[in-house]
C-alpha cells in the first residue's frame, strides 16, 4: 500500500479545535483521521480507518486464536426481544427507538445478547452442538445526554461484542477465563497501559464482570488499587469494609438538642463542640449521620419515589455508586421539598422514617449498635445517642459512600487505596441464564433431558481503544502510533523540489512492494517545514526524509517515539526497513498485508 498527500484525503490543523476538550480528541482532528459528523458522530477519515482497521485486525485474530466464530447481527432490531428481557424499560432513554411506516416499533441496537440467544435457539438443538462463542464488529448506538471527549463518549461508536454459550457454569468460568486471557494478550499487542478492575454488571446483569481501563487522566472511570495487595476494582464496584456491630441496648439513650442554623454538617459539629451535646466536646464529622434524600424510578414506573441514604457525615454521596447499585431503577437529587413536608430540610433524622412509608438505607458503616448525632426531625433540631438497631431500623445497606484514597483496601488487613482514573477499553460478564431463560433456550442434554445454556458476554470498544491509545501515545508535537495500529510503516517525507520527488516515490514503491505500508509527503505546494510538522503530527513510527543529502546516497532515518536521527545510505535502506517491519510484525503476530 502506498499513499501519497498531494491526492489523500487530509487535512491538518495548526491550532487545536475550539470544541476539543481532551488530547485524543484535539489530536485526532488535528492529524486528520476524523471530522465531527453530528453530536457524538465522527466521520473516519483515510488514515483514522486505517488505525481502526488496524485495530479490528489485532481483536478479530486473538478471537479466531480461540476459536471463536464471527456472524453478523442488524443493527435495526424489532422491539420484541428486548421487551421480552427486560431491557427495552431497563435502558430507558439510553437507547435510540423509533416505529416503521407499520407502526412497529424498533431499537438501533445498544447490544446484541438476546439475538445472539434467540441465534442458538433457531439453530441449536443438541448438547453436542456445545460450546460455542459468536462474536461481531459492527456499530452500535447510545442516546448519550451529553456526548463529549471526542470518540470516547460518542452516540455511534464500533464495538466487538461476544457470546459464549456453555451446558453448565464450569463451562462459562472456561469460556471467561479464555476471554480474559485474550484481552490481555489483545491489549498488550495494542501497546496499552491497563488494569483489570472488578466492576458492576450493569444492564448486562450476571454473577461478574471485570472491566479493562485504559489510565489515563482523562478517563471517566474512577478505580482503586491496593498499596499492598493486587485488589483492583471500579469504585461503583468497591465494597467498604465494615466496623463491628455493638450493642444497641448499652448506648446511653436519645437526646433532642436546640441546634438553630445548623443545615450543614461543619455548623452541626462546630455548635456540637461548643455546647458539650451529649457531653463532648470532641465531636467530628464522622460522628454525625447525614441523611441525603434521593428519588428512585423504577423501569416502567410513571413516578418517582423518595429515597433517604444514611452515611457518615464526613462523606458524600457518589451518585454513579447509587446508580450502579440500584440499576435499572435511574435515580436523581430530591427537589420536591415543597411536596414532602414531613422531610424537614437539613434537619432529617432516621428515626420515624419508617412510618412515614420512606425507605431508608445506610452505608456499611452504620453498623448495628452504633451511636450517631443526627436530625431530629424538626427545624432547628438534632439529637444524640440515635443508635442504629435500637432508635432506627434500616431496609438495608448500600454502597453510596464516594470512595477515597487511604481507605481501607477490602480485600487484605494492611492495605490502602489508591485512586487512579481510567477510560473503559473492554468489559467481560459472566451473564448466566437470564436471556438463556428470557426466550426459553433448551436443548437436549446428553441425558436425555432438557439442558439450558448459561452465556458470557465480552466486549471491546474498538472505536474508542483508537482514542485511548492516542491519549497514552502522544506529547506535545502530535500522535505516537505503536507500531501495531499505525496507519502505515513508514512515512516518506520529501524534503526539496529537485530529484528527491522521483527519489521518494521510487522508495515508496519499492516499499509497497514488499508489502510494507507507506505514506509519501509528495506536497510540492508546502514548506519543508510544515511536512515535518505534519509528520510528528500524524505520528506514524518511522520516518525517512528524503533530502539534500540525496545527491551524495544518503536519507535521514526518524524514530516518531525517542526521536532518534540517523543517515543510512540508501542503497540497502529498503531491505533494512522491510526487515524491521517484518520483525515487528512477528513480535506482534500481525499479518502482512
Amino acid at each position: 500500500m502506498l499513499l501519497r498527500m498531494s491526492t489523500l484525503l487530509l487535512r491538518t490543523l495548526r491550532e487545536d479545535p475550539a470544541d476539543a476538550e481532551v488530547p485524543s480528541h484535539r489530536l485526532l482532528l488535528r492529524a486528520g483521521y476524523i471530522r465531527r459528523a453530528a453530536s457524538g458522530g465522527y466521520t473516519w477519515l483515510p488514515l483514522g480507518k486505517l488505525v481502526l482497521d488496524r485495530i479490528t485486525e489485532v481483536v478479530r485474530g486473538e478471537l479466531f486464536a480461540i476459536g471463536d466464530q464471527e456472524v453478523h447481527f442488524p443493527a435495526l432490531l424489532p422491539a420484541e426481544p428486548y421487551q421480552t428481557s427486560g431491557r427495552w424499560a431497563e435502558y430507558g432513554d439510553d437507547i435510540f427507538t423509533l416505529a416503521d411506516r407499520r407502526g412497529a416499533e424498533h431499537l438501533l441496537a445498544p447490544t446484541h445478547e438476546e439475538m445472539a440467544a434467540l441465534l442458538v435457539k433457531d439453530l441449536f438443538t443438541s448438547y453436542r452442538d456445545f460450546p460455542v462463542t459468536l462474536f461481531q464488529v459492527q456499530t452500535k448506538f447510545r442516546d448519550e445526554a451529553r456526548p463529549r471527549a471526542g470518540l470516547l463518549r460518542g452516540r455511534e461508536f464500533l464495538m466487538k461484542d461476544a457470546y459464549s454459550f456453555d451446558l453448565d457454569d464450569e463451562g462459562l468460568r472456561e469460556a471467561y477465563a479464555r476471554h480474559r486471557a485474550a484481552y490481555r494478550r489483545i491489549f498488550d499487542r495494542l501497546g496499552l497501559d491497563y488494569t483489570v478492575v472488578h466492576a458492576m454488571s450493569g444492564a448486562m446483569g450476571g454473577s461478574a464482570s471485570e472491566e479493562f481501563l485504559a489510565t489515563t487522566p482523562v478517563g471517566e472511570d474512577t478505580f482503586v488499587g491496593c498499596t499492598t495487595c493486587d485488589y483492583a476494582a471500579n469504585t461503583e464496584a468497591v465494597v467498604t469494609r465494615a466496623p463491628a456491630a455493638g450493642d444497641p441496648v448499652a448506648q446511653p439513650a436519645v437526646e433532642v438538642h436546640d441546634t438553630p442554623e445548623t443545615p450543614t454538617i461543619a455548623s452541626l459539629v462546630e455548635l456540637a463542640n461548643a455546647r458539650r451535646l451529649g457531653g463532648r466536646d470532641d465531636w467530628t464529622a464522622a460522628d454525625t449521620l447525614k441523611n441525603v434524600v434521593l428519588t428512585v424510578r423504577q423501569p416502567g414506573a410513571e413516578r418517582a419515589e423518595p429515597l433517604v441514604i444514611g452515611l457518615p457525615g464526613d462523606r458524600e454521596v457518589d451518585l454513579k455508586r447509587v446508580g450502579a447499585a440500584l440499576h435499572p431503577a435511574q435515580v436523581a437529587v430530591f427537589d420536591e421539598w415543597a411536596d414532602h413536608p414531613e422531610l424537614v430540610r437539613g434537619y432529617i433524622g432516621p428515626q420515624g422514617l419508617d412510618k412515614l412509608g420512606v425507605r431508608y438505607l445506610v452505608d456499611p458503616r452504620v453498623t448495628a449498635g452504633s451511636a450517631w448525632l443526627t436530625g431530629a426531625n424538626e427545624p432547628g433540631r438534632h439529637a444524640t445517642g440515635v443508635v442504629s438497631g435500637r432508635d432506627f431500623t434500616p431496609d438495608g445497606t448500600i454502597e453510596a459512600a464516594e470512595v477515597r484514597a487511604g481507605d481501607p483496601c477490602p480485600d487484605c488487613a494492611d492495605g490502602e487505596l489508591t485512586i487512579r482514573r481510567g477510560i473503559e477499553i473492554g468489559h467481560i460478564f459472566q451473564l448466566g441464564r437470564r436471556f438463556t431463560d428470557a426466550f426459553a433456550v433448551d436443548v437436549l442434554g446428553p441425558a436425555g433431558k432438557p439442558v439450558r445454556p448459561t452465556m458470557g458476554c465480552y466486549g471491546i470498544g474498538i472505536s474508542r481503544a483508537v482514542a485511548a491509545i492516542a491519549e497514552q501515545h502522544h506529547d506535545d508535537r502530535g500522535l505516537r502510533w505503536p507500531a501495531a495500529i499505525a496507519p502505515c510503516d513508514v512515512h516518506l517525507v520529501v524534503a526539496g523540489k529537485g530529484p528527491q520527488l522521483d527519489a521518494a516515490l521510487e522508495l515508496g514503491g519499492r516499499l509497497a512492494a514488499a508489502g510494507v505500508r507507506v505514506l509519501v509527503d509528495d506536497r510540492t505546494h508546502v514548506s519543508a517545514g510544515v511536512k515535518f510538522t505534519d509528520a510528528e503530527l500524524i505520528g506514524i513510527t518511522r520516518s525517512v526524509v528524503v533530502g539534500r543529502r540525496l545527491t551524495d546516497g544518503y536519507v535521514e532515518l526518524r524514530a516518531r517515539v525517542g526521536d532518534d536521527r540517523v543517515e543510512l545510505p540508501l542503497d540497502g535502506l529498503v531491505e533494512r526497513i522491510v526487515h524491521e517491519v517484518h520483525s515487528e510484525r512477528g513480535n506482534l503476530g500481525v499479518a502482512a498485508r
